[in-house]
């Protein structure tokens, strides 16, 4: 949420015009994918630094750590994770990389 601007995953789907059944990372381009796995590794480094312990404790510096990636985005003038594009399903791209099949055509 830190990363978002206070968004939940409801309102990231929202936001993206996103179905419920689609999951958020496969729809993340690589500057939304870089940003989530900076704030994820940042976190869990920070986690383990200082011993932090407990769920609500653990929750907290996720979003605060995501709050600061927010703002060195913005302070670099970059675009807001909630305002990137979305991009194609990485499932979608993969069926378009698949062979077609002919129909009639049996393998032997």
């Amino acid at each position: 949420m830190g990363l978002y601007g206070g968004l939940d995953a409801k309102g990231i789907h929202r936001r993206k015009g996103l179905k419920k059944t689609e999951n958020i990372l496969d729809h993340m381009g690589s500057t939304e994918l870089a940003a989530n796995l900076f704030r994820a590794t940042q976190t869990e480094e920070k986690l383990k630094r200082e011993n932090i312990k407990g769920k609500q404790k653990a929750n907290q510096t996720h979003f605060e750590v995501g709050k600061k990636v927010r703002k060195t985005i913005q302070e670099l003038g970059g675009t807001m994770p909630e305002n990137l594009p979305v991009a194609d399903s990485i499932k979608k791209l993969d069926k378009k990389d698949e062979p077609k099949k002919i129909a009639g055509k049996k393998k032997k």
